[in-house]
């Protein structure tokens, strides 16, 4: 057996265990870059570290210590409050606004997993409350933070991009960032339409008040079996306009999010400059994203030091490990040459389209079951010797990979459906999971063949 096979086996050994023992796969990564690196290719340790990617590490550290600032603080919980009262409580528009905020939570640098932790609980809540399918609310959820995961400055567009920059490829962070967000939007509103949405417009307003104010079809009674019994007592006719107004369902205000509004204290503004200052001085003055959120972190840490007590114990160790472990491994790959071999061999196929499709359904399959960021630190440099062929666009084959591994998240099998299950309140479990299980085979069927078509065979950059 070659050298390269070997390596590559053992990385396929890396996913299954990580995926049937719930071990952590960074740390099987490193384990497994120190056998084959000293074993099969020779290497010292200097030879091994050499792939550690610590520019990315510091972004991981820096943005992760600064969104667990934000959490501890109280300043996400005001934005989820200030999100729900913008729409007034508007039932049909809650699922978008818990796709808006997860999704802006992530694009100014919340992992995925801690966005859909933060936003799943209270998202799953409304579900039951109202009468809104789980899986639309949970789907809307995922969607929204995997839609903001790739802006510039965020967990995963940072490690995508660092990435591509690595590898010397053509690289656009805004397409990658465009593709990603214009995927997932498309796909929430296709999951919006089928799973009850056009009826939620039925359904009542959550209002300060604490009633439901229906409206069109629920004039006529039907209002959401969430939102109470009617009282009768509002309805009047207005003659010869054909109109009336709607009877108002009594709700108890317990959600809470519609409670008392979450206090705007100095740490809350504080960290929502800090939040503001990270998007214009990354995106303004091109300063590193990493070195500028730890920067501010240590501000507010040092402002208020019981925050952050708290909050370093929140900083995603477990990501850090994983992306850390995953990409020390595949620095080792590209040290011994397993890298230009593997792409050489998908070059080898003969059709540099079916082999872009076919590594978009393997980034979709294993990533439903395991980690999407491991899986794109894998297989964008496998890609690279086949990209640099120059037959297939580099920038829409690298948004097409960065697309099928992440969309799949909605997979119960993966961190982010797992939160979603986790968080629903007064469901059938088992049922849930099958709907999740159902729907994320559909996305894994559906979605690579899509994005390769629309991103891969155009030829995009």
């Amino acid at each position: 057996m070659s050298p390269e096979l070997l390596s590559v086996l053992v990385l396929a050994v890396v996913f299954v265990i990580a995926t049937t023992r719930s071990v952590n796969m960074g740390a099987l990564a490193f384990a497994a870059a120190f056998g084959v690196g000293t074993l099969v290719a020779d290497l010292d340790a200097d030879g091994v570290f050499a792939g550690f990617p610590g520019d990315l590490f510091v972004v991981l550290v820096g943005v992760t210590y600064l969104f667990a600032l934000a959490r501890a603080n109280g300043t996400t919980d005001w934005l989820v409050h200030a999100a729900v009262r913008a729409v007034r409580g508007r039932v049909a528009l809650i699922p978008w606004v818990m796709f808006a905020l997860t999704g802006a939570l992530t694009a100014i640098g919340a992992v995925s997993p801690a966005a859909v932790a933060i936003v799943a609980p209270i998202a799953l809540s409304f579900a039951s409350r109202y009468g809104i399918s789980p899986l639309l609310m949970g789907a809307m959820v995922v969607h929204g933070a995997q839609a903001g995961g790739f802006s510039p400055i965020s967990i995963y567009g940072s490690i995508v991009n660092g990435i591509v920059e690595r590898e010397k490829l053509p690289g656009s962070e805004i397409t990658l960032f465009l593709a990603s967000l214009l995927a997932n939007l498309v796909i929430a509103a296709v999951v919006f339409a089928v799973c009850g949405g056009p009826k939620l417009w039925r359904q009542g307003a959550v209002v300060e008040t604490g009633t439901a104010v229906a409206k069109g079809d629920a004039a006529k009674g039907d209002v959401g079996a969430d939102s109470g019994s009617g009282s009768g007592a509002g309805g009047s006719g207005t003659g010869g306009a054909g109109t009336r107004t709607a009877p108002a369902a009594t709700v108890t205000r317990t959600d809470a999010v519609l409670a008392a509004a979450v206090p705007l204290t100095a740490p809350v503004v504080a960290t929502l400059v800090c939040l503001v200052a990270l998007v214009v001085a990354v995106l303004g003055f091109d300063l590193d994203a990493g070195l500028t959120a730890i920067t501010l972190a240590v501000v507010l840490s040092t402002v208020w030091p019981d925050d952050s007590r708290r909050a370093v114990t929140e900083i995603a160790w477990p990501t850090v490990l994983l992306i850390c472990g995953v990409l020390t491994y595949v620095g080792v790959l590209d040290e011994m040459g397993t890298i230009t071999w593997a792409g050489e061999g998908v070059g080898g196929i003969g059709v540099p389209l079916l082999a872009a499709v076919l590594l978009c359904y393997i980034g979709a399959i294993v990533s439903a079951f395991a980690s999407s960021v491991g899986i794109m630190g894998a297989l964008i440099p496998l890609a690279v010797p086949f990209l640099a062929q120059g037959e297939i666009g580099a920038v829409g084959m690298v948004a097409a990979l960065a697309v099928s591994a992440t969309v799949v998240d909605v997979s119960p099998f993966s961190t982010n459906g797992a939160l979603v299950l986790a968080a629903a309140p007064d469901v059938d479990r088992e049922r849930f999971f099958r709907q999740l299980m159902a729907y994320g085979g559909i996305v894994v069927a559906a979605v690579p063949a899509v994005v390769w078509l629309v991103m891969v065979v155009p030829g995009w950059g």
